[in-house]
């Protein structure tokens, strides 16, 4: 196969998959690593892709956002060994606030029946999951609701978020990465994720593997606004000790 249909392949698959990376595609059209990364170098110079750390993404997918609904599905077993090991950072009897996102989420379907545990969350499908909950203290952010995440934005939410001072915090990401930190698509979720941080005394991040490198246009924080990652095993273990170096413990399950 030549370059030029090897590349075109190559943007075929970062446009289905919405990304690709660089060790999957060598051992595709088996080729070196170096060959698909002077590949992603061309397609990035013509602006068909975007290089992150590891792989590409396709242009223009800087500020896409998936609707709940496809996030829900994406990556499902990292994501459920992510909820469970979240678990054991839940304090006894204490106050956590639960981010708008499809991991929090599972570690709110997760939550053991005898926990007694004061929760806050600006997520809808997060607070419906534990309306009925016998143990925990239910408090439901307001504001205006964005469609495609079903969270709960602007003023009210700020407002509410700078009243209180939490536990934990178990925080959602679109993107983390040493350079750009932590991003989201839309401004007005970051800033609600800005003011999560801000009202909990412990910040554990829940994100899977497949978020590392990934830049989105609004930026909330950085990495070293977090106490804990909890991501699966496909981060490198020098990817993970470059964060540890930073400050920020990290757990691959």
């Amino acid at each position: 196969m030549y370059a030029p249909e090897r590349q075109q392949e190559i943007l075929r698959l970062a446009r289905d998959g919405g990304r690709v990376d660089v060790l999957s595609l060598a051992e595709e059209f088996q080729v070196t690593a170096e060959t698909i990364r002077r590949d992603l170098k061309s397609l990035d110079r013509a602006g068909l892709v975007r290089r992150v750390h590891g792989g590409a993404i396709p242009a223009g997918r800087l500020d896409f956002e998936p609707d709940l609904a496809e996030r829900e599905g994406t990556a499902a077993d990292e994501k459920d060994r992510i909820a469970h090991a979240a678990l054991a950072e839940l304090p006894a009897e204490g106050s956590v606030i639960l981010d708008a996102g499809s991991t929090v989420s599972r570690l709110a379907t997760a939550l053991p029946l005898e926990s007694e545990l004061t929760v806050v969350t600006h997520s809808l499908p997060t607070a419906a999951r534990l309306a009925d909950h016998p143990g925990v203290q239910l408090h439901l952010v307001g504001g205006r609701i964005r469609h495609r995440t079903r969270a709960a934005v602007d003023a009210w939410s700020l407002r509410a978020y700078g009243e209180i001072r939490a536990d934990v915090l178990f925080l959602a990401a679109n993107g983390f990465s040493a350079e750009a930190g932590l991003t989201t698509p839309d401004l007005a979720e970051a800033s609600v994720k800005r003011a999560t941080v801000a009202a909990a005394r412990r910040v554990v991040l829940l994100a899977d593997s497949g978020k590392w490198g990934q830049e989105h246009f609004a930026r909330f924080g950085d990495l070293a606004d977090v106490d804990l990652l909890i991501t699966d095993t496909g981060l490198a273990p020098e990817d993970a000790a470059a964060i540890e170096a930073g400050g920020t413990e990290v757990l691959r399950v």
